[in-house]
């Protein structure tokens, strides 16, 4: 006869003989993770500590009673996020915290005003930027990077902070041997060519061409519309939701009457729905925790991917 843990990721199983006495009990006393969070593998090996108590039938007292250590494999999660302390950023860290997972951000501000108490479960880390940043202190030990790094300015700039910032990003995670990079970027919104050739769209293309080809079976690019919720600005909260919520609701609602004009150039500036930033954050934890999950989404693919969450 063979026992097994049902537990997460339990490998061992106990052999039982024929002999064996008719009344087993099994009491789980003590746990612990003895692999160092440098290893990058989102398995981490634990000692379960097990004490198993036999009598023979009839028997009311323990015959006998012994510990068993049991090696266990547990999965963990442990993800860097890009930008964490901005409008985008701090959505995904609190949707990381919330489903268990640990988080290290990585912004030029660090820590956020936000008195919630996810705030106090994220590591915050100061970067003034990341082609400077000291990457020991950061991805060891990672499982997942979000990159959340973008932003309009000159020509120069959109093509640096959008481009090579994330260039440098995900060839930063792919040396140290992270699994999994992924890419806050941007819908086409169906634009003509000339203004596809801006500097915006351009170092985010770039960018998603760098995350596919390093990471081809496991590196997610999301490209959201419009992305509203509550944004602080300056200490001064805009509530992008007021507009972004009702917007989406109409926009979902007239979709089959709308479809048509969607092959007219630039149709997609005021025919693509809305992304809430809590389905972009949640669509996030999905492609961390599911290691299926790769390739370009689509807002409506965003929204499908955070609703598996929200299950």
């Amino acid at each position: 006869m063979m026992i097994s843990s049902a537990s997460s990721h339990l490998h061992h199983v106990v052999p039982i003989s024929s002999s064996t006495p008719s009344s087993l009990n099994f009491n789980t006393s003590r746990s612990t993770c003895f692999s160092p969070l440098s290893l990058p593998s989102r398995y981490r090996p634990c000692k379960l500590r097990v004490k198993c108590a036999y009598a023979g039938a009839g028997v009311t007292e323990d015959v006998n009673s012994t510990t068993i250590d049991v090696a266990a494999d547990i999965r963990t999660e442990r993800l860097v996020v890009l930008g964490g302390s901005g409008f985008v950023g701090s959505a995904i860290c609190k949707a990381a915290v919330a489903e268990g997972i640990e988080v290290i951000s990585l912004s030029r501000s660090g820590r956020p005003s936000d008195t919630s108490t996810w705030v106090d479960q994220v590591t915050w880390k100061i970067a003034g930027d990341v082609f400077y940043t000291n990457w020991d202190e950061v991805l060891p030990g990672a499982t997942a990077v979000v990159s959340t790094l973008g932003g309009f300015g000159s020509e120069e700039q959109m093509q640096r902070i959008n481009g090579e910032a994330n260039v440098v990003s995900v060839d930063a995670a792919k040396e140290y041997g992270i699994p999994k990079f992924i890419l806050i970027s941007v819908h086409e919104y169906n634009l003509p060519s000339f203004l596809l050739s801006s500097g915006y769209f351009t170092g985010k293309r770039k960018a998603e061409s760098q995350v596919l080809s390093k990471y081809p079976s496991s590196g997610v690019v999301f490209r959201p519309g419009f992305i509203y919720g509550k944004r602080k600005v300056d200490g001064f909260e805009i509530p992008l939701n007021l507009i972004g919520e009702p917007l989406e609701k109409l926009l979902l609602a007239t979709q089959s009457f709308t479809r048509p004009l969607n092959s007219l150039p630039a149709s997609d500036l005021l025919l693509a729905p809305p992304v809430s930033v809590d389905d972009v954050a949640l669509a996030v934890v999905n492609a961390v925790k599911d290691d299926d999950i790769f390739g370009v989404f689509t807002i409506e693919q965003i929204k499908e991917a955070a609703a598996n969450v929200k299950v």
